[in-house]
């Protein structure tokens, strides 16, 4: 309620002084001049300058217009012609996970299995006995040469168990939605040949029942419980410290990119806690809006005491649920209406009980939370939208705003239901560009054709796209993102699908407006409009009129938050 009484307040304070004469204009904190200025308001506004007072937007109009609110100590930022926009909001990533993909082996740019293996061995031979080796970012079907014995293009562990006999190792797919372990890792575990995959997992096997080392979604626990035995080991301080840094490092990737708001998918209520008594310390510069993973029950118990909106000056709101229904396509975890083309038997995993998923729509209602759930197969969305028509139906408020989070393909027949209905796609315009290499292997020309990436036809059905990177599966970039938003170009030149694209302006409405408009916020940013947050970014190039190859070279020259500079670029 407090930042709504200021933003009127000086609105109306900005009016009054207006009508009293020039002289009388309110002394702006912080000018930016000489820009090329997209407001991404209701009217497309373009203009030269910002005038910023009491980390809110005072004005915006031309540089004569703007500079008569300067003052003695006003402070001046020329743009020198740059671009100036809203500062970007990535809708859909991790914080915690991005800021610990800097603490461990980053195999994001691997080109094949040896350079994992070497990776290992030199870690390996640094390493502690017994202590834990631990990478994220490998993807075989990025791999060339695919490895010579694979199943469905996996490795086996044998080669990385050499490199590390006598450390265990897990390694997480790019997608995080399967890991690789070496033999000590499975010896710890307990896993053989004989193991059974648990219910929405799968150990990957060869025809002859030989482990490769890969498991798959729910199956990923049996190490990941052996690893956090380990973890245990630890003292609290120890674990406490880490992912203070870890969370220090993601906002200083997030500050670097441009991005001022991010959307977490998905923090325990204890990261949550851990969350506020940072924003508390100032160490949270970045503006956060935190999905709560937790199981049901302990959504019954705890969900209604952590409904929290603007906290620390609007630093922390906490309105969502993250769920999952299914897996990723990469590892063939994405629930599917028709088997997967690469693999006949497969249909891909429904990782959590749709009578489970009912029970936490109906806990979001009770207590006015958002439902976003992770649906990357047809299935998986169709499944999922059945629950959230069904939810909206006992519900009278119809302006829920309940998200599917990736929403990567569909059938055609359940496009219409998300404008239909509200729901929001929350889509990574990287993910197209990046999975395109092998979807169409795993669906079929018509399938990817139809409901891969469907940018185009959701927008045209009234769906509102918020955009993200869903890092540390992809890296934390809004550029790159919106560059294949607007372009689905690939590496090698070709392009996905190009009728899906979006246009310039819808790419920077998905990062910016419709992002804030995804978590409520629409009346507090997501625009440069007169009472709104000053959260600004200025980037090097315009990305609404620069040539499709400039967008991956634009640089982010300052990251602005509150109208103070939290990112300077040294170029």
């Amino acid at each position: 309620m407090k930042i709504y009484l200021r933003i009127i307040l000086i609105v109306l304070t900005g009016i009054f002084l207006l009508s009293c004469g020039e002289t009388d204009l309110p002394e702006a904190d912080l000018i930016i001049k000489n820009g090329q200025v997209a407001t991404v308001d209701s009217l497309n506004t373009t203009t030269e300058a910002v005038a910023v007072k009491n980390g809110l937007i005072l004005a915006v109009g031309s540089n004569n217009e703007i500079l008569k609110y300067r003052g003695d100590s006003t402070k001046i930022i020329d743009a020198k012609g740059n671009f100036v926009i809203p500062g970007f909001i990535d809708s859909h990533a991790h914080f915690l996970g991005l800021g610990k993909s800097k603490l461990i082996l980053d195999l994001m740019s691997v080109n094949n299995y040896d350079e994992v293996v070497a990776i290992v061995a030199q870690a390996a031979e640094n390493a502690l006995p017994g202590e834990w080796i631990v990478g994220r970012g490998w993807h075989q079907e990025k791999w060339d040469p695919v490895p010579k014995n694979n199943v469905n293009g996996y490795p086996y562990h044998d080669q990385l168990s050499d490199a590390s006999p006598l450390n265990p190792v897990y390694l997480t797919h790019a997608s995080g939605h399967a890991l690789l372990a070496n033999a000590k890792a499975m010896e710890l575990a307990g896993v053989t040949s004989e193991t059974q995959n648990p219910r929405g997992g799968n150990i990957v096997k060869d025809a002859q029942g030989k482990l490769t080392g890969v498991f798959e979604e729910n199956a990923e626990d049996l190490i990941l419980k052996v690893y956090q035995d380990y973890r245990n080991t630890l003292t609290e301080e120890q674990i406490l410290q880490e992912k203070i840094h870890a969370y220090e490092l993601a906002a200083e990737e997030c500050l670097s990119n441009g991005i001022t708001s991010f959307h977490d998918a998905g923090s325990s209520f204890e990261e949550i806690d851990l969350l506020k008594s940072l924003i508390d310390d100032d160490k949270i510069p970045v503006r956060l809006n935190v999905m709560i993973y937790a199981d049901n029950n302990e959504l019954k118990e705890k969900a209604k005491d952590y409904r929290i909106v603007g906290y620390g000056n609007n630093r922390l709101t906490v309105r969502s649920v993250k769920k999952y229904i299914d897996g990723a396509l990469g590892s063939r975890g994405a629930w599917l209406l028709s088997p997967y083309d690469d693999d006949t038997t497969n249909y891909g995993l429904n990782v959590t009980p749709l009578k489970e998923l009912k029970e936490t729509s109906e806990i979001c209602l009770e207590n006015n939370l958002q439902m976003n759930t992770h649906a990357i197969g047809d299935r998986g969305n169709r499944e999922i939208l059945k629950i959230y028509e069904s939810a909206y139906a006992k519900n009278d408020n119809k302006d829920l705003r309940w998200r599917i989070e990736h929403a990567q393909h569909l059938s055609n027949n359940d496009i219409k239901k998300f404008g239909e209905l509200g729901v929001i796609a929350a889509m990574q315009g990287i993910h197209c560009t990046s999975d395109a290499v092998f979807v169409s292997r795993r669906l079929g020309g018509y399938r990817a054709k139809e409901g891969a990436y469907v940018w185009r036809k959701l927008i045209d059905a009234g769906t509102i796209i918020c955009n993200g990177t869903d890092a540390p599966v992809e890296n934390v970039s809004p550029i790159a993102s919106f560059y294949a938003s607007v372009t689905r170009m690939l590496s090698d030149g070709t392009t996905f699908y190009a009728e899906q694209k979006m246009t310039r302006e819808e790419a920077l409405r998905s990062y910016t407006i419709n992002g804030a408009y995804a978590s409520f916020e629409e009346n507090i940013k997501g625009s440069l409009t007169p009472g709104k947050l000053a959260d600004i970014v200025i980037l090097s190039n315009n990305l609404l009129t620069c040539e499709d190859p400039e967008i991956l070279g634009t640089q982010v020259v300052y990251t602005i938050v509150g109208g103070e500079v939290v990112f300077e670029s040294e170029m």
